[in-house]
């Protein structure tokens, strides 16, 4: 077999995506920088040749028609950029453009998904939940909307690192409802207002926890995850269409012979 020929070998693929994780992960420490960074985009551009080859091999609409070649293709498309950091691309646009840059390599390490155990399985699980609870979601997205207008026309005033403005209100309605800083937002309320409003902020945002951060996040979660955990095999879906076909059947052969035993006697 032509050494080539090994970039269409699932298990050698994965080695090499393996590897590369893990300079990617000694890099962060900071040791030969420079030779890693070489090392890294040899990597990069064996993933680029790997999908050159497979799309000569299997032919574009043949690569493109299988979903996780698709998932493959985005994420080395992605991670090209890094390709520039062995050249110092990014150190003449400045810092924030280099680190950058080294984000674009961390994309790589994705397409270790497609090589877990049934990770079709969890693809398709995962599809069908977003499928059956994205009603649930939008829903749950109102309630942050909305309740995020109400809280910052109330507190605007008393507490602007908070509800200043509706960006902020959405998020902090958001963390309010995924349980943190629960009792430092109508804490801070409460120190800037008079002890009545300050009992009425704390009932206010004590309902809101209940309502959306226990109750409301716990019906979304449940929701979720009952979809994606529930049995949804076709097989076995079309074997008991099948046996209620064959039962029926069979039912109305026994009333036919019942009905023709009865005229015979």
């Amino acid at each position: 077999m032509k050494p080539y020929k090994l970039l269409l070998n699932d298990a050698f693929i994965l080695g090499i995506i393996l590897l590369n994780a893990v300079v990617i992960f000694i890099s962060g420490f900071g040791i030969a920088e420079k030779p890693l960074d070489i090392v890294e985009a040899l990597f990069t551009l064996i993933f680029v040749f790997e999908i050159g080859l497979k799309i000569r091999t299997y032919g574009a609409p043949g690569y493109f028609a299988e979903h996780w070649n698709k998932f493959d293709f985005i994420v080395v498309l992605l991670s090209l950029p890094s390709l520039a950091i062995p050249f110092g691309g990014g150190q003449f646009l400045g810092t924030n453009i280099f680190m950058t840059l080294r984000i674009f390599r961390v994309f790589k390490s994705f397409r270790m998904i497609k090589y877990l155990p049934n990770a079709n399985s969890f693809v398709v699980s995962v599809q069908r939940a977003l499928q059956t609870s994205y009603i649930i979601f939008i829903g749950f997205f109102v309630l942050i909307f909305i309740t995020a207008l109400i809280s910052g026309a109330f507190f605007r005033e008393v507490a602007p690192q908070y509800f200043g403005n509706p960006m902020r209100s959405l998020y902090t309605i958001f963390q309010l409802f995924s349980v943190e800083g629960w009792y430092e937002i109508p804490n801070a309320i409460a120190q800037e207002s008079s002890p009545t409003a300050a009992f009425f902020a704390k009932l206010y945002f004590s309902g809101l926890l209940m309502v959306g951060g226990i109750m409301g996040l716990s019906l979304v979660n449940s929701i979720f995850v009952d979809a994606m955990v529930s049995d949804n095999n076709d097989d076995l879906e079309a074997e008991i269409k099948k046996l209620t076909q064959q039962v029926h059947s069979l039912e109305q052969k026994l009333d036919q012979f019942i009905q023709t035993n009865g005229r015979d006697a």
